[in-house]
């Protein structure tokens, strides 16, 4: 899995198109075929003032928790909120099908290592990230091998909203066409995990409270992983199968690699736009595959990384029972239910 070969001739042409109020409108991609992790510094964190201390700074739910930077185990390399979104093709206001969809995305916002959630909306640190999913749909088996790409990293939320935003634009040939806003699908936790010498993005949905055809028609469960791999931008891929510039890392990270086509995902390899990865479904107990325990972790009375992912996501859905249910969302995003559709759940 350290060097895994992608089963499929994914083609991730990119095919943007940006307008004088930036990223506008945005073409479709065509179809085809882990010690202590690092962790970025969150000035909008509030510091302990319960466990030795949770202190708050107002405006934001994430709080520091010293009992919780103890119990956390090493091998969640990163944990987060996570977000799922869809886009209509051009002119498809609300997709009726997975084929009418043009892209789909991830949007994730990384957590300190020892946070937990209280009460109200995330506070924008301005290091978030978007990926793009050029199949358009998550891998649900083994079979589905399906490349991932960094659209944006170190990302504001008002960026975020510039890209999920409808737009307008004129063409020659067929005159005015409209790009529809991108859909909320899902919301929830995440964490990329490390079991020995593969590494995993799993996921526990929050919101919509039960999953619908949407979310199973592209591959979304209540509970999820990936198992996944970051690729080398300096080594060849099969024609369609990577974008036309790879991810510009600097040589300490590149050397990482060591010549291979791949390498177990870091949260470091995804904060450089263009980064490439490739998600792997998984059969069945996808989460408890990606939450085994590792023996440094229970020799030092780690919590179990599961369990560190529930109680992430109870607080999470605590958070959002008190803004506002599943348009907690936006609230979070900083986007306009008014714009925006509400979360997804039926064709």
């Amino acid at each position: 899995t350290s060097d895994p070969v992608p089963a499929e001739n994914n083609s991730i042409e990119e095919a943007k198109q940006d307008t004088t109020n930036g990223q506008k409108a945005e073409a479709e991609i065509q179809d085809s075929t882990s010690g202590e992790p690092e962790q970025k510094a969150d000035t909008n964190i509030k510091q302990d003032g319960e466990e030795a201390g949770t202190a708050s700074t107002g405006g934001d739910a994430v709080e520091a928790s010293s009992k919780r930077e103890q119990s956390t185990p090493s091998s969640i390399l990163e944990k987060g909120l996570i977000y799922f979104f869809f886009r209509g093709r051009v002119g498809i206001t609300s997709p009726s099908e997975v084929n009418e969809i043009a892209r789909s995305y991830i949007i994730l916002r990384p957590l300190p290592h020892g946070a937990k959630l209280g009460d109200g909306p995330i506070a924008d640190a301005g290091h978030n990230r978007m990926l793009a999913l050029p199949k358009k749909v998550l891998p649900v088996s083994p079979k589905d091998r399906f490349m991932t790409f960094v659209e944006k990293t170190n990302v504001s939320m008002e960026e975020i909203k510039d890209t999920l935003s409808a737009s307008d634009y004129m063409t020659k040939t067929a005159g005015s066409r409209h790009t529809p806003a991108a859909a909320p699908i899902g919301e929830g936790v995440y964490a990329i995990t490390s079991t020995g010498s593969e590494t995993h993005l799993a996921y526990i949905l929050t919101i919509p409270a039960e999953i619908s055809e949407v979310q199973e028609a592209v591959g979304l469960k209540a509970r999820g992983s990936f198992l996944t791999s970051a690729k080398n931008p300096e080594t060849s891929a099969p024609a369609g199968a990577s974008l036309p510039k790879g991810a510009e890392y600097p040589r300490e990270i590149q050397d990482e690699f060591k010549g291979r086509g791949w390498m177990p995902l870091e949260p470091k390899l995804l904060d450089y736009d263009n980064a490439q990865f490739i998600i792997i479904g998984h059969k069945d107990d996808a989460l408890e595959k990606a939450t085994v325990p590792q023996p440094d972790d229970e020799e030092r009375n780690k919590e179990a990384p599961k369990e560190e992912m529930e109680k992430l996501e109870h607080e999470d859905e605590l958070r959002v029972e008190h803004l506002k249910g599943d348009d907690s969302v936006f609230e979070d995003l900083g986007l306009s239910s008014k714009e925006f559709s509400g979360m997804q759940t039926t064709w």
